[in-house]
């Protein structure tokens, strides 16, 4: 009679051997063919993103029987900068990554225990889609592939979810990073679209590269899927790190504060960096950085609709949202892109605890029969909407012009922000000097037929309307709570934020808005 288990090797033995099996992820050959294309594997990620080894890991032998290696998935959670997070990261060498019918158990259960732990989800994302010949057991139940979207909904807010794309991710998985806080993609590696290449061809006629279609490029410049484009796996890494230290692990609590730090030195005089005449353009940034903590700001968006500028940075060591009018891009004049650009930005930062900052500079929204086409007003309204109902301290800064709209989109006095600061050179009003006074005086303008003569007329009606506009007439008015020279901002508005932090950041009392779209 053979004794139970004889032939086999020891049970811990065994065990150990399935499971360093399971860690390498697919073959070797899978694997070189990785690394030879310039890409990290799995678990090399995820030896750069956390502070050493995972504290657990969940499902590694899942479907290892069957030679596939934790169904192309690794969840682990680990530590970031001290803070713990769960990271489900893609296995390119397992059958390209793809979604399989224990795959998504595995995502699904470690959004959950994220949700219920209050810790933030990183998504790793490197895969081809999910896996056609599985879909009837994935796809059309309750119990499926689509729990991962659901998931990514119930918890968008409540804990921060940032995605890395290293790799592709398709057709319906592409709503993956869609539905992430922020997304950042690899140049040259990172692709997401609907439909490939090869499937517009057949079904449209259309030829185009994949790059073309849902590259990382694309989608950082045009797209806007794309919120930080990098260069390789390691620094895309860095930036998951660097974004998750400015917000708390979840909605209840408090964004991490540091020490701090005094802002870089500028390369001029504050005084000079914000031209006095409102139509010369200058680059915001160089005043961010002015304001802000030393090597703090970190973009967000940058490379799409650049008149705005957004960005995470530090204000006396305390986490803050940032949002500039670019003169140098379209004068800083806002665009539909722009408003879409800053209304998620502004949601992320209201959903987390971190006060917002406008940098306000620009002559309102963009007009003409191509913009109002393609819904500048309902982009715009977005944008309003955001800010009105932003619930954490939000101050405005008046740099030069805030005309129009723009002036409420740029969170002016009458959406009641905590604070509307002015700098010297700041001018509020409806229009802007020219358009105002071709607006009221037309008549008069055609009727003056020498040329000499008009000009000089329109040029007195724009000195007194600009007088009218003029930083202390408006501050005599009470309608901004200070007015400061560029050398104090920094300090008053690390005051300030200190001090309206204390309030309770409460939300409306209602099921939902009718957002805009």
């Amino acid at each position: 009679m053979t004794a139970p288990g004889a032939g086999r090797p020891d049970v811990h033995t065994e065990l150990g051997e399935r499971l360093a099996t399971a860690a390498l992820g697919g073959s070797e050959a899978a694997r070189a063919k990785q690394k030879a294309a310039g890409r990290l594997l799995v678990r090399e990620r995820l030896a750069l993103l956390l502070d050493g080894e995972p504290d657990f890991e969940d499902g590694l032998l899942a479907r290892s029987e069957e030679g596939l290696a934790g169904d192309a998935v690794v969840t682990v959670i680990g530590h970031v900068d001290g803070r713990p997070v769960a990271v489900i990261a893609n296995d390119f060498t397992v059958k390209a990554g793809t979604w399989g019918r224990r795959t998504f158990e595995k995502i699904t259960h470690l959004q959950e225990r994220a949700d219920a732990l209050g810790i933030p989800v990183v998504y790793l994302v490197d895969a081809a889609g999910a896996r056609i010949d599985e879909q009837f057991d994935s796809y059309a139940g309750r119990h499926a592939w689509g729990n991962i979207f659901t998931n990514l909904v119930r918890f968008s807010g409540r804990v921060p979810q940032v995605c890395a794309l290293f790799g592709p991710s398709p057709a319906g998985s592409a709503y993956v990073p869609a539905l992430c806080d922020v997304v950042i993609m690899v140049r040259g590696h990172a692709t997401a679209y609907i439909g490939s290449p090869r499937l517009a061809e057949m079904v449209t006629g259309e030829r185009v590269t994949m790059e073309e279609m849902g590259g990382a490029e694309m989608h950082c410049r045009e797209s806007g899927l794309g919120d930080v484009l990098v260069d390789d796996d390691a620094e895309a890494i860095a930036a998951v790190r660097v974004w998750l230290s400015y917000l708390p692990s979840s909605w209840r609590e408090e964004p991490p504060a540091t020490n701090a730090l005094p802002p870089a030195a500028p390369v001029r005089p504050l005084e000079e960096i914000v031209p006095t005449r409102e139509d010369v353009p200058f680059d915001v940034t160089e005043l961010v950085e002015a304001i802000v903590d030393g090597a703090t700001f970190f973009p967000y968006k940058d490379l799409f609709a650049p008149e705005l500028v957004c960005g995470l940075a530090r204000l006396g060591g305390r986490p803050v949202g940032v949002l500039a009018n670019q003169s140098l891009h379209k004068a800083g004049v806002l665009f539909s892109d722009s408003s879409d650009k800053a209304a998620r930005f502004i949601w992320i930062c209201s959903a987390f605890q971190v006060p917002l900052l406008f940098l306000a500079d620009n002559a309102g929204f963009m007009i003409g029969t191509d913009v109002e086409r393609t819904g500048i007003i309902r982009h715009g309204a977005k944008m309003l909407f955001a800010v009105c109902g932003a619930s954490v301290p939000r101050i405005a800064v008046i740099v030069r012009k805030a005309y129009g709209g723009g002036y409420l989109a740029m969170s002016g006095s009458p959406t009641a922000p905590d604070a509307v600061i002015a700098l010297p050179t700041a001018k509020v009003a409806l229009m802007g000097p020219a358009a105002a006074v071709n607006a009221i005086h037309y008549n008069r303008i055609v009727a003056i037929d020498d040329e000499a003569e008009r000009a000089a007329w329109v040029e007195e009606q724009r000195a007194a309307y600009e007088a009218d506009i003029d930083v202390f007439k408006i501050a005599s008015e009470n309608a901004f709570e200070a007015v400061v020279p560029v050398a104090r901002l920094r300090d008053e508005l690390i005051a300030r934020f200190s001090a309206y932090r204390r309030r309770p950041a409460a939300p409306a009392e209602r099921r939902n808005g009718v957002y805009p779209v």
